[in-house]
Protein backbone atom coordinates (compact mmCIF):
# COMPACT_ATOMS: atom_id res chain seq x y z
CA UNK A 1 0.00 0.00 0.00
CA UNK A 2 1.10 3.73 -0.79
CA UNK A 3 0.51 6.29 1.88
CA UNK A 4 0.49 9.90 1.51
CA UNK A 5 0.60 12.49 4.01
CA UNK A 6 -0.08 15.99 4.10
CA UNK A 7 -0.39 19.14 6.53
CA UNK A 8 -4.09 19.78 5.19
CA UNK A 9 -5.81 18.86 2.02
CA UNK A 10 -3.23 19.83 -0.33
CA UNK A 11 -1.57 16.59 -0.91
CA UNK A 12 -4.80 15.30 -2.77
CA UNK A 13 -3.72 17.36 -5.81
CA UNK A 14 -0.59 14.37 -5.35
CA UNK A 15 -3.54 11.54 -5.20
CA UNK A 16 -5.32 12.82 -8.14
CA UNK A 17 -1.89 12.43 -10.42
CA UNK A 18 -1.02 9.33 -8.83
CA UNK A 19 -4.53 7.80 -9.42
CA UNK A 20 -3.88 8.94 -12.82
CA UNK A 21 -0.97 6.77 -13.63
CA UNK A 22 -1.69 4.19 -10.95
CA UNK A 23 -5.45 3.53 -10.62
CA UNK A 24 -5.00 0.51 -9.36
CA UNK A 25 -2.74 0.30 -6.42
CA UNK A 26 -4.26 0.91 -3.06
CA UNK A 27 -3.80 3.86 -1.33
CA UNK A 28 -3.90 5.41 2.11
CA UNK A 29 -4.07 9.48 2.67
CA UNK A 30 -3.73 10.94 5.82
CA UNK A 31 -4.32 14.97 5.63
CA UNK A 32 -3.58 16.97 9.01
CA UNK A 33 -6.30 19.29 8.97
CA UNK A 34 -6.56 19.76 12.61
CA UNK A 35 -3.37 21.01 12.60
CA UNK A 36 -2.58 22.99 9.24
CA UNK A 37 -0.85 24.86 8.06
CA UNK A 38 2.59 23.37 9.44
CA UNK A 39 4.42 26.32 7.56
CA UNK A 40 4.13 28.91 10.30
CA UNK A 41 5.70 26.69 12.59
CA UNK A 42 8.78 25.72 14.48
CA UNK A 43 11.23 22.93 12.83
CA UNK A 44 10.79 20.88 16.08
CA UNK A 45 7.12 21.34 15.80
CA UNK A 46 6.57 20.38 12.24
CA UNK A 47 8.98 17.31 12.63
CA UNK A 48 7.44 15.99 15.32
CA UNK A 49 4.06 16.32 13.30
CA UNK A 50 6.06 14.61 10.20
CA UNK A 51 6.90 11.38 12.27
CA UNK A 52 3.15 11.08 13.67
CA UNK A 53 1.78 11.53 10.09
CA UNK A 54 3.71 9.12 9.02
CA UNK A 55 3.86 6.42 11.84
CA UNK A 56 0.12 6.78 10.96
CA UNK A 57 0.19 5.32 7.59
CA UNK A 58 2.48 2.54 8.66
CA UNK A 59 0.78 1.31 11.48
CA UNK A 60 -2.01 0.87 8.61
CA UNK A 61 0.31 -1.09 6.12
CA UNK A 62 1.74 1.28 3.93
CA UNK A 63 4.94 -0.03 2.46
CA UNK A 64 6.01 3.30 0.82
CA UNK A 65 5.12 6.99 1.94
CA UNK A 66 5.21 9.72 -0.39
CA UNK A 67 5.49 13.37 1.82
CA UNK A 68 2.98 15.48 -0.28
CA UNK A 69 3.81 18.14 1.84
CA UNK A 70 6.78 21.35 1.05
CA UNK A 71 7.11 22.28 4.62
CA UNK A 72 7.68 18.78 5.43
CA UNK A 73 9.44 17.98 2.77
CA UNK A 74 12.36 21.29 3.41
CA UNK A 75 12.51 20.66 7.36
CA UNK A 76 11.66 17.31 8.25
CA UNK A 77 12.28 14.52 5.20
CA UNK A 78 15.88 13.76 6.83
CA UNK A 79 14.52 13.32 9.89
CA UNK A 80 11.79 10.76 8.75
CA UNK A 81 14.39 9.03 6.31
CA UNK A 82 16.75 7.75 9.42
CA UNK A 83 13.48 6.95 11.42
CA UNK A 84 11.23 5.03 9.31
CA UNK A 85 13.37 2.08 7.14
CA UNK A 86 11.01 2.44 3.98
CA UNK A 87 11.01 4.33 0.38
CA UNK A 88 10.32 7.91 1.46
CA UNK A 89 9.51 10.57 -1.38
CA UNK A 90 9.48 14.03 -0.90
CA UNK A 91 8.30 16.79 -3.07
CA UNK A 92 11.41 19.50 -3.41
CA UNK A 93 13.67 17.63 -5.66
CA UNK A 94 11.48 16.48 -8.49
CA UNK A 95 10.21 20.26 -8.56
CA UNK A 96 13.94 21.54 -8.53
CA UNK A 97 14.82 19.31 -11.70
CA UNK A 98 12.35 19.75 -13.67
CA UNK A 99 12.39 23.56 -12.84
CA UNK A 100 15.84 23.70 -13.75
CA UNK A 101 15.30 22.01 -16.73
CA UNK A 102 12.20 24.12 -17.80
CA UNK A 103 14.09 27.47 -17.61
CA UNK A 104 15.40 29.67 -20.74
CA UNK A 105 16.50 32.93 -18.87
CA UNK A 106 17.80 31.34 -15.92
CA UNK A 107 15.81 33.03 -13.76
CA UNK A 108 13.06 30.79 -11.30
CA UNK A 109 10.67 32.31 -9.28
CA UNK A 110 9.70 30.06 -5.99
CA UNK A 111 6.56 30.61 -3.77
CA UNK A 112 5.63 28.15 -0.44
CA UNK A 113 5.36 28.49 3.22
CA UNK A 114 7.24 30.44 5.37
CA UNK A 115 9.17 27.53 6.95
CA UNK A 116 9.37 26.20 2.89
CA UNK A 117 11.03 29.72 1.88
CA UNK A 118 13.03 30.42 4.80
CA UNK A 119 14.94 26.59 5.15
CA UNK A 120 16.43 28.48 1.88
CA UNK A 121 16.11 24.86 0.16
CA UNK A 122 15.09 25.68 -2.90
CA UNK A 123 17.70 27.87 -3.88
CA UNK A 124 20.47 25.35 -2.06
CA UNK A 125 19.32 22.90 -4.66
CA UNK A 126 18.92 24.62 -7.66
CA UNK A 127 22.16 26.35 -7.12
CA UNK A 128 23.63 22.63 -6.83
CA UNK A 129 22.33 21.83 -10.48
CA UNK A 130 23.36 25.32 -11.95
CA UNK A 131 25.01 28.27 -10.02
CA UNK A 132 23.91 30.32 -12.34
CA UNK A 133 20.30 30.52 -11.91
CA UNK A 134 19.15 33.22 -10.01
CA UNK A 135 16.29 31.85 -7.64
CA UNK A 136 13.77 34.34 -6.34
CA UNK A 137 11.57 33.28 -3.73
CA UNK A 138 8.25 34.91 -1.84
CA UNK A 139 6.22 33.72 0.69
CA UNK A 140 2.43 33.18 0.42
CA UNK A 141 1.59 31.88 3.93
CA UNK A 142 -2.54 32.93 3.18
CA UNK A 143 -3.01 30.77 0.16
CA UNK A 144 -2.81 27.60 2.50
CA UNK A 145 -5.81 28.56 4.43
CA UNK A 146 -7.77 30.04 1.68
CA UNK A 147 -7.68 26.71 -0.09
CA UNK A 148 -8.33 24.75 2.61
CA UNK A 149 -11.52 26.69 3.18
CA UNK A 150 -12.29 26.51 -0.62
CA UNK A 151 -11.78 29.88 -1.03
CA UNK A 152 -10.58 29.28 -4.77
CA UNK A 153 -12.90 31.65 -6.90
CA UNK A 154 -13.15 34.43 -4.41
CA UNK A 155 -11.82 38.14 -5.32
CA UNK A 156 -10.42 38.40 -2.40
CA UNK A 157 -7.99 35.35 -3.40
CA UNK A 158 -7.36 36.73 -6.37
CA UNK A 159 -6.12 40.00 -4.89
CA UNK A 160 -3.64 38.14 -2.76
CA UNK A 161 -2.41 36.38 -5.22
CA UNK A 162 -1.59 39.45 -7.08
CA UNK A 163 0.21 40.67 -4.18
CA UNK A 164 2.48 37.29 -3.76
CA UNK A 165 3.10 37.10 -7.66
CA UNK A 166 3.85 40.80 -8.43
CA UNK A 167 7.30 40.81 -7.13
CA UNK A 168 8.40 37.51 -8.99
CA UNK A 169 6.63 39.56 -12.24
CA UNK A 170 9.21 41.99 -11.31
CA UNK A 171 12.28 39.99 -11.41
CA UNK A 172 11.11 38.79 -14.95
CA UNK A 173 11.16 35.23 -13.81
CA UNK A 174 10.00 32.56 -16.52
CA UNK A 175 9.48 29.55 -14.46
CA UNK A 176 7.35 29.14 -11.00
CA UNK A 177 7.93 26.35 -8.61
CA UNK A 178 4.61 26.00 -6.66
CA UNK A 179 6.41 25.34 -3.65
CA UNK A 180 3.28 23.85 -1.74
CA UNK A 181 0.79 21.20 -3.11
CA UNK A 182 -2.05 23.29 -1.74
CA UNK A 183 -1.25 25.65 -4.48
CA UNK A 184 -2.14 23.27 -8.06
CA UNK A 185 -5.96 24.00 -7.05
CA UNK A 186 -4.90 27.47 -7.53
CA UNK A 187 -3.29 27.15 -10.70
CA UNK A 188 -5.60 28.15 -13.16
CA UNK A 189 -5.48 31.56 -11.32
CA UNK A 190 -1.88 31.90 -10.75
CA UNK A 191 -1.61 30.93 -14.46
CA UNK A 192 -3.64 34.24 -15.38
CA UNK A 193 -1.59 36.07 -13.71
CA UNK A 194 1.98 35.17 -14.27
CA UNK A 195 1.03 35.05 -18.12
CA UNK A 196 1.58 32.39 -20.81
CA UNK A 197 5.59 32.89 -20.51
CA UNK A 198 5.64 31.63 -17.60
CA UNK A 199 6.10 27.52 -17.03
CA UNK A 200 4.61 27.04 -14.13
CA UNK A 201 6.03 23.88 -11.77
CA UNK A 202 3.52 21.61 -10.18
CA UNK A 203 5.69 19.38 -7.27
CA UNK A 204 2.48 17.51 -7.11
CA UNK A 205 2.80 16.17 -10.88
CA UNK A 206 6.86 15.98 -10.58
CA UNK A 207 7.02 13.86 -7.60
CA UNK A 208 4.67 11.50 -9.11
CA UNK A 209 6.69 10.81 -12.20
CA UNK A 210 9.66 10.51 -9.48
CA UNK A 211 8.21 7.90 -7.70
CA UNK A 212 6.99 5.90 -10.88
CA UNK A 213 10.85 6.25 -12.21
CA UNK A 214 11.60 4.39 -9.07
CA UNK A 215 8.92 2.25 -8.73
CA UNK A 216 9.90 0.80 -12.65
CA UNK A 217 13.92 0.47 -11.44
CA UNK A 218 12.68 -1.69 -8.30
CA UNK A 219 10.22 -4.38 -9.63
CA UNK A 220 10.48 -5.97 -6.00
CA UNK A 221 8.85 -3.61 -4.25
CA UNK A 222 6.55 -3.01 -7.26
CA UNK A 223 5.02 -6.47 -6.82
CA UNK A 224 4.83 -6.10 -3.46
CA UNK A 225 2.24 -3.27 -3.74
CA UNK A 226 -1.04 -4.35 -3.27
CA UNK A 227 -3.02 -3.30 -6.28
CA UNK A 228 -7.17 -3.89 -5.36
CA UNK A 229 -8.04 -0.22 -6.27
CA UNK A 230 -9.05 0.30 -2.70
CA UNK A 231 -8.36 4.10 -1.40
CA UNK A 232 -8.75 5.43 2.14
CA UNK A 233 -8.90 8.99 2.92
CA UNK A 234 -8.59 10.25 6.57
CA UNK A 235 -7.98 13.31 8.01
CA UNK A 236 -7.84 14.66 11.85
CA UNK A 237 -10.30 17.56 11.15
CA UNK A 238 -13.87 16.61 9.09
CA UNK A 239 -15.37 19.39 8.33
CA UNK A 240 -17.97 20.58 5.36
CA UNK A 241 -15.34 22.60 4.10
CA UNK A 242 -13.11 19.92 3.50
CA UNK A 243 -15.49 17.71 2.40
CA UNK A 244 -16.84 20.26 -0.32
CA UNK A 245 -13.12 20.43 -1.60
CA UNK A 246 -11.92 16.74 -1.56
CA UNK A 247 -15.42 16.05 -3.45
CA UNK A 248 -15.07 18.65 -5.81
CA UNK A 249 -11.54 17.72 -6.37
CA UNK A 250 -12.12 13.98 -6.90
CA UNK A 251 -16.21 14.48 -8.66
CA UNK A 252 -17.63 12.97 -5.73
CA UNK A 253 -15.51 10.15 -5.60
CA UNK A 254 -13.92 10.25 -2.21
CA UNK A 255 -15.11 9.99 1.12
CA UNK A 256 -13.23 11.72 4.13
CA UNK A 257 -13.04 9.47 7.55
CA UNK A 258 -12.10 11.11 10.58
CA UNK A 259 -8.86 9.94 12.74
CA UNK A 260 -7.25 11.69 15.73
CA UNK A 261 -3.59 11.66 16.57
CA UNK A 262 -4.17 12.75 20.03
Amino acid sequence: MIGIFDSGLGGLTVVKEFFQKFPAYDTIYFGDTARTPYGNKGPEVIEAYANEDARFLLNRGADMIIVACNTVSAVAYPGLKKKFNMPIFEVINPAVEAAVKATKNKKIGVIGTRATVNSGMYEKLIKRLDRNIQVFSNPAPLLVPLVEENWLSKAETKMILKKYLYPLQLKQVDTLILGCTHYPFLKSAIAEKMGKRVTLIDSAEEVVKNVAKHLKENPALERKLSKSGKHQFYVSDLTPQAESLAKKWFDNKVKLEYYSLS
